[in-house]
């Protein structure tokens, strides 16, 4: 099985039916993610197999059990690269998508890539969460906030469920540790109004990453004292 097919799978395997330009959209973003990781760090992974299941497979598996559905507004905190947000917008052509991070080289990258496949109904946000998470603008007006691994769980919700309107959910893409961070998180999730939904294990082609999705539900608004001023949030998680 050559990668285009291996991409082709793991898409079906997530309930997503890939359309030809869907792949040649996969193939084009990963072929310009090689080409600026010359001039900035962007991915450690290039090679194009390892990218297919490690950066795209691994984001799109944040549709599993259909919490994000195509049409929704999802904000994607501490993008990077553009995981998940950008894989996820590839597959869910009417989702509205923000994408956030607080270093303008990366968010001129993103906007590259979105621009060359054509990407309609994004938004590119150079700033940080504790920031923009208090903006009336953004706060609470999003159906969906993602992360994948930029912070522990605690700090990563005092990012992210700011964006999330009332009914609502956080997806959170985790490795090994969830159930520990979950643990260590209970207070955060009381404090901004989460409720714990599930966690779901996550098999990716060819590779024996131990992977999880976490999904919470937003039961009631965030406090306006939340997110704290930009640095609190890492140095006194709730607790």
């Amino acid at each position: 099985m050559n990668n285009t097919e291996m991409l082709r799978q793991g898409l079906k395997d997530f309930g997503i039916e890939p359309s030809d330009k869907m792949l040649n959209d996969f193939k084009v973003y990963r072929e310009i993610l090689v080409d600026w990781n010359q001039k900035m760090n962007l991915t450690g992974i290039e090679e194009e197999k390892e990218v297919y299941i490690k950066h795209f497979l691994d984001s799109v598996s944040a549709v599993v059990n259909g919490y994000i559905k195509d049409g929704m507004s999802i904000i994607d905190v501490g993008t990077g690269a553009g995981f998940p947000g950008l894989p996820l917008k590839i597959c869910l052509e009417n989702a509205n998508v923000t994408l956030l991070d607080s270093l303008n080289k990366r968010i001129n990258f993103l906007k590259e890539v979105s621009n060359t496949l054509g990407l309609t109904n994004m938004e590119f946000i150079h700033g940080r969460a504790e920031d923009f998470g208090k903006s009336e603008q953004y706060r609470e007006q999003y159906d969906i906030a993602t992360a994948r691994a930029v912070a522990g769980l605690p700090i990563l919700m005092e990012f992210c469920v700011p964006f999330v309107k009332v009914g609502g959910y956080f997806v959170c893409l985790k490795g090994p540790n969830a159930n520990l961070e979950l643990e260590e998180s209970k207070a955060a999730m009381d404090v901004l109004g989460l409720e714990f939904i599930e966690k779901i294990d996550v098999e990716l082609p060819e590779t024996d990453l131990d992977h999880n999705i976490l999904v919470f539900k937003k039961v009631r608004n965030t406090p306006e004292k939340y997110p704290r001023k930009a640095g609190k949030p890492a140095k006194s998680p709730i607790k």
